[in-house]
């Protein structure tokens, strides 16, 4: 029986990408894989919201069409709404390369019997190396000095004492969030010799080797570098504000490449301009793009990236990877490795008539 699969790809996460993973994952004839292909516009055109979901790209009618009779689709960005799943009954598996399934509505896949995979840590190696290149951009005045020098500009003062940065070995960097890209941190920073903490109220006493696991208050005390891995959630969103950004050693230094959410960004630009903080580092915001009129393109110290610290070669395949492989596990009937929601698969012994 030939199996239709959606490859939903993109400039990023390429239809081709998807497709050729299917087919490494997949080991027996390929003719029994039917594998179509679409090609959304992200990023060449922003995604936003589509139906009632978020950061997706392309149009439900798109996806709709695309979908006839496909019992499977792989994608980064497509959108699953309650009007494509209702306009799409053959749809069993939606599997999302993203690290979480932001674009699928997982009430009503569920409702309808359609499991939903993610692909977590697909991008964690290139968030963690970028966090760390942000961090030496900021402590080290990189991206200005060298703006400067190309308007013919010698910034020998910079090497005065109070205008010199810091080195990362020996400092106290702290980390909120010690999932897949904090502990890659970690052991980056260590081999700067770096010493660092972590505050992860779910990190299990016995992980191996796990910084020293302190409160956000004493996190914020010793630490003379921020840095925010933490995903967001209603409990933590604004978690560091006015008062934690005072309760850092003046000359710190904060870096957020994780949700602009966390992070008070007028704060920091205050805390910026009184010198309590020496410099910050950003890849997220709380509006994206960043506005014209936002103090973060005229404070000092302040190294930014447009949300790229996730775009490496290495993500796009390893995206790609994860979904043909939990594609192929449904096929055979095995558990899924990451599934939304694993109530849709309960009892589920094998799937019939597949490859």
């Amino acid at each position: 029986m030939t199996v239709t699969i959606l490859a939903a790809g993109d400039h990023f996460v390429r239809a081709s990408l998807l497709a050729d993973a299917l087919g490494a994952e997949h080991r027996g004839p390929r003719g029994e894989l039917e594998i179509r292909e679409l090609h959304l516009p992200w990023p060449v055109e922003p995604f936003g919201d589509v139906g009632e979901v978020h950061e997706a790209s392309g149009t439900e009618e798109q996806l709709i069409e695309a979908l006839r009779g496909a019992r499977i689709c792989v994608t980064q960005m497509a959108p699953l709404t309650r009007r494509v799943l209702q306009a799409c009954p053959d749809l069993g598996l939606f599997a999302v390369g993203r690290g979480g399934p932001v674009n699928a509505n997982l009430e009503a896949a569920t409702e309808h019997g359609v499991a939903v995979t993610f692909a977590p840590g697909r991008n964690a190696t290139a968030t963690a190396e970028h966090t760390v290149a942000m961090l030496l951009a900021a402590v080290r005045r990189i991206p200005h000095t060298h703006h400067e020098l190309v308007r013919g500009i010698w910034r020998g003062d910079y090497y005065q004492y109070d205008e010199v940065g810091l080195e990362l070995a020996g400092t106290t960097v702290g980390l909120v969030g010690y999932g897949a890209i904090g502990h890659r941190v970690a052991r980056i920073l260590r081999g700067f010799g770096a010493h660092v903490l972590v505050h992860d109220p779910y990190l299990r006493p016995d992980t191996d080797d796990a910084p020293e696991n302190v409160s956000l208050d004493e996190l914020l005390a010793r630490s003379r570098v921020l840095s925010l891995h933490a995903r967001l959630t209603a409990e933590n969103r604004g978690m560091i504000g006015a008062e934690q950004l005072a309760a850092m050693p003046t000359g710190s230094v904060i870096v957020n490449c994780a949700r602009g959410g966390l992070l008070d960004y007028e704060a920091v630009c205050d805390a910026l301009d009184r010198g309590h903080l020496f410099a910050a580092a950003f890849d997220v915001f709380p509006e994206e793009p960043v506005p014209a009129g936002s103090r973060l393109l005229h404070t000092p110290g302040v190294v930014m990236t447009p949300h790229l610290a996730g775009a490496s070669k290495q993500t796009a395949h390893q995206a790609a990877r994860i979904c043909a492989a939990e594609t192929l596990r449904y096929l055979r009937g095995e558990p899924l490795a990451h599934c939304a929601n694993p109530e849709v698969l309960a009892g589920r012994t094998g799937t019939g008539g597949t490859p």
